[in-house]
């Protein structure tokens, strides 16, 4: 999975690329999913994961209209769930 999205990220360097942000994104949210596994009561964190999850479904739906067959590419590498009705 890593093998294979380093791959197309590093061929675009760019931060500013949507799969990159959404590959960045995503690590960001198993990091703060893990924290909140150990400390539930830490309210900050969880504002900031939803926050983080919102940013990534906004990109998600971006990538999705305008490439889909990217759009289902790195669902697929990243392992996650995509859009409900798309």
């Amino acid at each position: 999975m890593d093998n294979k999205m380093s791959l197309l990220i590093s061929r675009n360097k760019d931060k500013g690329f949507t799969v990159s942000q959404i590959y960045y994104l995503t690590h960001k949210v198993s990091n703060l999913s893990s924290h909140l596994e150990l400390h539930p009561k830490d309210y900050s964190s969880q504002r900031g994961l939803w926050k983080l999850l919102g940013r990534r479904k906004r990109l998600l739906v971006y990538l999705s209209n305008e490439n889909t067959a990217l759009y289902t590419k790195l669902l697929k590498n990243l392992n996650i769930r995509g859009l409900k009705g798309r």
